[in-house]
């Protein structure tokens, strides 16, 4: 790892951190002028049904930046923990806007398409750029996420853009988004991730199914192998705040993905060449360290404040967790980044989460770790334990141990790497790499009884969570794993060790192909 040079920390002003920390709908034109933004149509102006209401100065605007903090179609169609499915999503997205302003580039080459190099003049200023990155981000989320469209196709035609532009001419920036974003979604078709359900099936088969032939040792209803993951039985549609779902209907956990340790890799070969220790902390025949790693998790339940249990649904929200401390970090460097550096940081930061996802499932089928919700049960079984007692119940000395549960919910997959602790690792570093220090700034705010867990009860007064480095960011978010209950501690601390070497090699990556040192 490199070392870093420490940047003064900066603040963020109010309408940086209200972008930052941005509505959940589509982008309209009052909040773009809520956040200051500025331009008016002109003669030269993209042309389309809204261009008497565009807002977005295509010339100097930066529309990472300037459009996509308040532009959230996912939200209502994905959640926050279906962190393979999720992280897929932006990081095809932010691939197709690589590859579409490399050819606006002096020296850069697209990962999916090449598409040649345009005139220096085609780059004077942003417009060219940021019309090629929108259509190609576009025709990710058509050919991606199909039916999750409309939100962006309304962003675009507000701007003045005509989202039904089909054209693929290399001269215009149309037309090279529209290639770039094609080729991106050419490329996801066959990533290993099953997107059409064709893999291991030949009919009947659903998106994203597994085709691994996974299956858990252990039941719901009993833990035969304590070293092993169990799939947890939950009451239906199950959700956060205590939600009761469908009642009398329970569903049983599936691996969620566990083909992600298939999907190819831009910096490595195969996952299977990273070593990590084996998981002995949940080895059941090293007793003393399997018990250890259980009250260690007791221990924390047991301590948790209103502080904790609002950083560890802040980190767990990986929206939230992961999506706001990469830009936080841009707009902390805002004066060292043009339209390229905030592509290429985002680029960067999506290339080291993906890959560091993937070799943490690889991970996960390796070793099949149980987690903590079964190992307190098979160490106590019915004695009683001190810990979080449930929604508003706060600590309790006298839970049995196998009517306790975690403050988050348990992922649907095991236990070990975590992988949560393995992304904000790679993340970290890969952006850590790029500005060559350890500045962050990232705030955020949970107003009183604003929990999802412990609604109108938690945190009794507003909770400012605020990062002024990566090292901080870092630990909390790791350590929010064992707070909430869901990863034993010397989980998260291997996979902490297990997820920089990803930023890494992530970043060393991303600096290849903008510098086109790579095979033509």
């Amino acid at each position: 790892m490199t070392a870093f040079r420490r940047s003064q920390d900066s603040e963020f002003s109010p309408r940086r951190r209200s972008l930052l920390l941005g509505g959940l709908g589509g982008v309209s034109t009052a909040a773009l002028g809520t956040w200051g933004l500025s331009g008016t149509a002109s003669a030269d102006e993209p042309t389309g049904p809204a261009a008497e209401s565009t807002s977005f100065d295509f010339d100097n605007g930066v529309f990472i930046r300037d459009l996509m903090p308040g532009f959230r179609p996912l939200h209502d169609t994905i959640a926050p923990m279906d962190v393979t499915v999720l992280h897929r999503f932006i990081h095809l997205s932010t691939t197709a806007w690589f590859d579409a302003t490399a050819p606006y580039h002096p020296t850069a080459v697209g990962v999916h398409s090449r598409l040649g190099r345009r005139p220096t003049s085609e780059a004077a200023t942003n417009r060219n750029k940021n019309i090629a990155a929108l259509y190609a981000g576009l025709r990710v989320i058509e050919g991606v996420e199909p039916g999750r469209e409309t939100a962006f196709r309304d962003l675009m035609t507000e701007i003045g853009l005509d989202p039904d532009d089909m054209s693929e001419n290399r001269t215009s920036p149309i037309g090279i988004g529209n290639l770039a974003g094609k080729a991106v979604v050419a490329f996801a078709r066959q990533d290993g991730m099953n997107q059409l359900g064709d893999l291991g099936r030949r009919y009947n088969g659903q998106p994203y199914q597994d085709y691994t032939g996974y299956q858990p040792v252990n039941s719901a209803f009993k833990l035969a192998y304590p070293s092993r993951w169990q799939p947890l039985l939950w009451t239906h549609n199950r959700r956060l705040g205590g939600g009761a779902g469908d009642l009398g209907i329970f569903t049983v956990q599936q691996f969620a993905t566990p083909q992600m340790g298939r999907v190819k890799a831009h910096t490595y070969k195969s996952p299977s060449q990273f070593r990590l220790a084996p998981p002995h902390h949940t080895d059941v025949t090293r007793a003393k360290e399997y018990k250890r790693s259980a009250d260690e998790v007791l221990a924390a339940s047991a301590g948790l404040t209103d502080e904790l249990k609002v950083k560890a649904e802040f980190f767990d929200n990986k929206i939230l967790g992961l999506g706001l401390s990469a830009a936080a970090a841009a707009m902390a460097h805002e004066d060292e980044l043009d339209f390229d550096g905030w592509v290429h940081l985002m680029f960067t930061n999506t290339v080291a989460l993906y890959d560091a996802l993937i070799a943490a499932w690889y991970q996960k089928t390796v070793y099949d770790a149980v987690r903590p919700w079964s190992a307190i049960r098979h160490v106590y079984g019915t004695a009683k334990v001190t810990a979080w007692g449930g929604p508003g119940k706060g600590t309790v000395n006298d839970i049995p141990a196998n009517e306790w549960t975690s403050y988050l919910n348990l992922g649907d997959h095991p236990d070990y790497p975590s992988g949560s602790s393995t992304l904000y690792s790679a993340q970290a570093q890969a952006v850590r790499r790029f500005f060559d220090d350890d500045k962050l700034n990232l705030a955020h705010t949970l107003p009183a009884g604003m929990s999802l867990v412990e609604p109108k009860i938690t945190p009794v007064r507003d909770v400012e969570l605020r990062y002024t480095n990566w090292t901080e960011y870092v630990y909390d978010g790791s350590h929010s794993r064992v707070w909430g209950g869901v990863h034993f501690l010397p989980t998260v601390e291997k996979s902490v060790e297990f997820g920089a070497q990803f930023g890494d090699l992530a970043y060393e990556f991303v600096q290849r192909q903008v510098n086109g040192d790579v095979a033509s």
